[in-house]
């Protein structure tokens, strides 16, 4: 149990530290990789986490289905529907995005594991608020008029409840960063829809963990990161009671490698793609984890990390990424040349 609540354990934890040698020789920092991508089920990723808390309350409440929203390729979707499928629960994804054109990446995923997706077009939504909120609210009710008993997670998994899971990653990457002596470690995550960043926020905060916390905004925040990251911490904190009265400085987050737009085809972030691949054979996402690694690089080698650092990154995932179309068309242009056809 943590902070009064309890999980259905699914998962393979604690997930590897791996020390990455040549990308260490070659940046001069000591870099390591915490590999929640090893995850299990559904190709693995950090939003198993979460689920281990949601799926527990879920059962609690006579749940039969899950229902979450999303982008039409979104990661906690497909991770959502690998847990129905496995706890014998239905299962939807809901999102506002247009039809891509193709099956392909986590869409093919989903429906592998028996998941449907729903492309809800046209909707009316106040000012303010979410469209894909509301659709999946409408998904819900018929689902419900059928005799469902539905749970509903929102988008990444990232409220309340579902920060727990990072809680616990904080703690669990503290005592592995003990046992393996690595002192002082600066640890880098993406920030999306920042569930995962507050967690491990709220464990350094309240459990004074000895290392240092730094996000990478992988899309623009218009309202101010360090805002929205305060705003959730305080929500957080209430619901668990948290002691850590936290302010802005308390969250650092940088904006400055969101490169303009969420999930969006970026050269940098495919070389940084490559330089890991080519390195060390770790894959890495174009949405996620290859822009957070394009602005860890950057860092390194600019000297705004310093070196002989001890750095720390958490690798959250998204491999299918690769496979969407209009990041899949850049690499085929660039990867080509890799491709030797003998007659």
């Amino acid at each position: 149990m943590l902070l009064g609540h309890e999980k259905t354990s699914f998962l393979n934890l604690p997930t590897p530290i791996d020390y990455l040698k040549n990308i260490s020789e070659d940046l001069g920092v000591d870099f390591y990789l915490k590999r929640d991508d090893l995850t299990l089920l559904g190709t693995g990723g950090n939003k198993l986490r979460k689920l281990e808390y949601f799926l527990k309350d879920a059962k609690d409440k006579g749940a039969t289905m899950l229902i979450t929203e999303g982008g039409a390729q979104t990661n906690h979707g497909r991770l959502t529907a690998a847990v129905a499928a496995r706890y014998g629960l239905k299962c939807a994804i809901v999102t506002t995005d247009l039809y891509p054109g193709e099956i392909s990446a986590n869409l093919i995923l989903d429906g592998i594991m028996g998941c449907d997706v729903y492309m809800v077009q046209n909707v009316k939504a106040p000012e303010g608020t979410d469209p894909r909120d509301i659709a999946m609210e409408e998904i819900a009710k018929q689902y419900e008029a059928k005799g469902e008993t539905v749970y509903k997670i929102p988008v990444g998994g990232s409220n309340d409840l579902g920060a727990l899971g990072y809680y616990e990653c904080a703690v669990e990457m503290a005592k592995q960063t003990q046992e393996l002596e690595i002192a002082d470690p600066h640890i880098f995550v993406t920030v999306g829809s920042m569930g995962t960043y507050i967690g491990l926020a709220a464990a350094q905060l309240n459990e004074k963990l000895p290392f240092r916390l730094t996000g990478i905004a992988i899309e623009p925040f218009p309202n101010g990161a360090a805002k929205e990251a305060l705003e959730y911490y305080n929500g957080v904190k209430d619901f668990f009671g948290l002691t850590y009265e936290a302010k802005e400085d308390d969250f650092d987050i940088n904006c400055d490698y969101d490169r303009g737009a969420y999930n969006n085809p970026v050269k940098e972030v495919r070389e940084a793609i490559y330089y890991a691949g080519r390195k060390e054979g770790i894959i890495l996402d174009p949405c996620y984890t290859g822009k957070t690694f394009a602005g860890v690089l950057d860092m390194a080698r600019s000297g705004l990390i310093e070196k002989g650092e001890k750095v720390l990154m958490i690798h959250t995932g998204g491999i299918p990424g690769i496979y969407t179309k209009h990041h899949r068309v850049e690499f085929e242009k660039e990867l080509m040349p890799y491709i030797h056809i003998v007659k």
